[in-house]
């Protein structure tokens, strides 16, 4: 079997409020081969953003290990983690708060462009462009504001910055949960079409929905560890109760709501509704 591309084993995080010792991630383990898609799923606060917080160097974990490509990044200092970067990006929850609001949308989304050196001046235009287009936005959109575009419209420019730089994993972290239904719907189809092209990505959120709708495979978060972990089409197999938990919020939801046509489904999927 080949080495994995992203590997956690037994992480251990904890953060201090008050004086109180709170328990975020115990001993969590995970991997993720190249060009696969995974989904971190489960309730707010098991730790699925910190888990992505310490993938990408925002938060170090207090024990265990994170190999990215075969290498340990688990405490590499800023100048050893920069050169990384360029292949491992992360999508914010929030566009507007990701974005400079100062900044021209070409600017922003030339940041990686500009930090790895991986095109001329003379040619950021026309990079710029074309990554506009790969999300499914007009380059004329390019010498905007981010005030100036809508919410989905303004994440997609956040996917489109962090595929600049040519990753090999994206992380999402609850990527389309301040947004609309319809620019729900416009944002999964940019990342089905990513994953379809061979990006691995580390989808993290609570909505079992999505998951089913982008990755091969779910792993269920509770307590601070993977409790499951199985093949989109096999969710009807789950056995624990955090995953059964999960898939009963979904029915509820359907039930609740009259169903609207999905941006993209797996075989096997849940349909967004």
């Amino acid at each position: 079997m080949s080495e994995p591309l992203l590997a956690l084993d037994e992480l251990y995080v904890s953060y201090r409020r008050r004086g109180e010792v709170l328990p975020v991630l115990r001993g969590l383990s995970l991997s993720l081969e190249a060009g696969r898609a995974l989904a971190l799923v489960g309730p707010s606060g098991c730790g699925k953003s910190t888990l992505g917080r310490c993938v990408v160097g925002l938060r170090p974990p207090d024990r265990g290990t994170i190999h990215f490509a075969g290498r340990d990044i688990t405490r590499l200092s800023e100048g050893q983690r920069r050169p990384l970067r360029r292949h491992l990006q992360l999508v914010f929850q929030d566009p507007r708060a990701a974005t400079d609001p100062r900044r021209r949308i070409e600017e922003i989304i030339a940041e990686p462009l500009d930090a790895f050196g991986l095109v001329a001046r003379r040619g950021r235009t026309r990079r710029v462009a074309q990554l506009l287009e790969r999300v499914g936005l007009s380059a004329e959109l390019a010498q905007r504001f981010p005030h100036e575009l809508s919410g989905g419209q303004l994440q997609r420019v956040c996917i489109a910055r962090a595929l600049a730089s040519g990753p090999r994993l994206l992380i999402a972290d609850e990527p389309t949960s301040s947004l609309d239904l319809i620019a729900q719907a416009r944002a999964l189809d940019v990342l089905a079409e990513l994953c379809d092209g061979g990006l691995a990505l580390l989808l993290i959120t609570h909505d079992l929905r999505l998951a089913a709708a982008l990755c091969d495979e779910i792993a269920v978060m509770g307590q601070g560890v993977v409790v499951e972990r199985c093949a989109v089409d096999r969710l009807d197999e789950a056995e624990r109760a955090e995953t059964r938990a999960l898939l009963a919020a979904v029915a509820e939801r359907r039930a609740d709501k009259p169903s609207t046509p999905t941006s993209r489904g797996r075989p096997g999927s849940i349909p967004i509704v």
